[in-house]
């Protein structure tokens, strides 16, 4: 059974930074596409970043573009989110996800078979 596991949420000040981790058990990591995703309250789930296993470039959300970077360390089966110049607008709970690994990048809900159970970031202003 395939799990997901998040981590390193919290609260935080409005331009800091958090590092979130996503560890992965039960799967083949390096056959999945590894995203992430962020919930607000009274929103839909939206994508944030997504990169492939295969090593293609990462591909964001324009709102996270050049302050968020995602990597993934295939030895620990682990991927991270890195968070930086963080705005109150990135408050949300942070899930990532597992696809399967195939061309083009994932950036819909329904393409993703495995999801974890989701991390609260709060970002005060």
């Amino acid at each position: 059974q395939a799990q997901l596991v998040e981590s390193g949420g919290g609260l935080v000040q409005a331009g800091g930074s958090l590092r979130l981790s996503c560890a992965a058990s039960g799967l083949m990591f390096s056959r999945y596409e590894m995203g992430w995703f962020r919930q607000a309250p009274g929103k839909e789930r939206e994508f944030v970043t997504t990169i492939s296993r295969g090593g293609s470039q990462p591909y964001y959300a324009d709102s996270v573009k050049g302050r968020f970077t995602i990597s993934g360390d295939n030895a620990k089966n682990t991927v991270y989110l890195q968070m930086n110049s963080l705005k109150p607008e990135d408050t949300a709970v942070y899930y990532c996800a597992a696809a399967p690994a195939s061309t083009g990048w994932k950036t819909r809900e329904y393409e993703y078979d495995y999801w974890g159970q989701g991390t609260q970031v709060t970002v005060s202003s």
